[in-house]
Formats: structure tokens, sequence, C-alpha cells
């Protein structure tokens, strides 16, 4: 676990194979997790990349900053980190927000980005209404007040059972993510709208979603690889919202033969 200043904010992060030469890939994760939901795929990948996983602003162990936040605020902290670390020509995987927030780091610095995969994510996410909602509920009541609907969004049926004890430690995290860091997050991708940026992409993108992603649906997520050319649209069976946690093989399959496909461009 590692700590570093980006602008007004330390961001807590985690750095792997730094110096060793072998591709980088960066993974950005959803709103109300931290980068622990990556350890099955870190684990998985840790010696044959170089790999950074880092907890947004207002999230996990990084500083609340100012919110709320717009996703350029995001996306400058990540430029920070890669800059800091020299690392460029990276593979992108980003999460729910964390695909606005690569789109967002592919408009302000293409000279970082190699290859995007945009899991369970879209150019634009819900309506300003349901961002609205969903703050006046956190700061009124908690997070944990919408903790339930949340978590059908997320997981699978068979996967929220009360004897599943992966399943009770991600509500935990949930909850304890800080109520205005969750809430000024809630406010930047109620603001986002990144169809523009969608169709400049012109790196190689692979788009994956959950089968059963209640808060950005197969077909959202599919709207987002039509407006890139050449993007790959796949689903993955028996997960929702959050693949790389609950079908973590199906998730790594996709990611190393998406990445092991860059090397003959």
């Amino acid at each position: 676990m590692k700590f570093l200043r980006i602008g007004d904010v330390v961001l807590s992060h985690d750095v792997h194979g730094l110096g060793s030469g072998k591709p980088a890939i960066v993974f950005i994760n959803s709103l109300g997790t931290d980068r622990r939901i990556w350890d099955a795929v870190v684990d998985d990948l840790a010696g044959d990349f170089t790999l950074l996983t880092f907890d947004k602003r207002g999230h996990g162990l990084s500083d609340l900053g100012q919110p709320p936040y717009r996703i350029e605020d995001f996306s400058g902290d990540l430029a920070g980190l890669l800059d800091h670390y020299g690392l460029s020509n990276v593979v992108v995987c980003g999460l729910s927000v964390g695909g606005l927030i690569a789109l967002s780091l592919y408009e302000a610095r293409p000279d970082l980005v190699r290859a995007i995969l945009f899991a369970d994510t879209a150019h634009k996410i819900g309506t300003a209404e349901f961002w609205a909602a969903r703050i006046a509920a956190v700061r009124e009541n908690g997070i944990g007040s919408i903790l339930e609907p949340i978590m059908t969004r997320w997981f699978t049926a068979p996967y929220r059972v009360a004897d599943n004890a992966d399943y009770q430690g991600y509500c935990t995290m949930l909850e304890r993510q800080p109520a205005e860091g969750y809430a000024g997050t809630c406010a930047a991708i109620r603001d986002a709208d990144f169809t523009h940026v969608a169709r400049t992409i012109a790196v190689p993108t692979l788009c994956v979603v959950g089968a059963e992603d209640g808060s950005t649906p197969p077909d959202l997520v599919r709207s987002l690889a039509d407006l890139m050319p050449g993007a790959r649209f796949e689903t993955i069976p028996g997960a929702a919202h959050i693949p790389c946690v609950e079908t973590p093989d199906l998730f790594l399959a996709l990611l190393r033969g998406f990445v092991a496909d860059l090397s003959g461009d």
C-alpha cells in the first residue's frame, strides 16, 4: 500500500512490477468501492504485467478532496499517478464510473492510453433526476439506506445469499465509503456526458458487461461500443455489475485475450 499527493489529494494506491518493462494495466474501480475489487484480477496477472490500482478521491483510503467532483478531477488524479511512475502507453480498464474516467483521460491525455477495456459502463450513465434522488438519500439517511437496491444491481441473486461471506464483505465495503465522497461522485456522474469523446476513440477498445447488470445493462454498454469504430462487445454470463468480483475467471479470460491481441497491432 502506497500514498502519493497529487494536487489537492493524497491517493492510496498499489503498483506491481514497476520497472519490469512489462505491459502496463491500470484499473479504475466503480462508485462505492475501492481498489480491493481488483484483488483476484491482480493476483492472477501479477508477474506478467505492470499493474496500478488506486482509490479514487472520496473512496477507500484516499483523501476526500473538495466534493462535489467532476470526472475530470478523477482523470487528473490518474494522470498524475501515471506521470509519477513514468507509465504511458497503458491499457486502461475502467469499471462503471471508471469507464467515464477512462474516456476523460483519453480526451485530456491520449499519450497515456494504449487501449481501453470498458467494463459495465457507458458514455452517459443515468439521468439527472436519478442521481439527485441518490444524492439526497445518502445525505439524509446515509449509504446504508440504499444498500439493498444497490446490491441487487451489483450482484446476481445466487451471489447475494446470507452465507456468502464475500457478499457480506462487499456490503460492508459500500457502507464504509465516505458519504460525501460517494455523493460527490454521484454528482460527477450526473454531469458527465462523454458521447463526443467516445466517437473519437482511436485505440483498441473492448466493452464487457455482466449479463444481469442492473446498473448499466447490456443494451446500454452496447450503445457505447456502437459509438467506437472497431469496438468489441462481450457479455459475461452469471455476472451483474461487478464481474471482476463475481466471475473473475471469465473477466480475466476476456482481459488477457484483449491484451494479447494488442501485440499484433
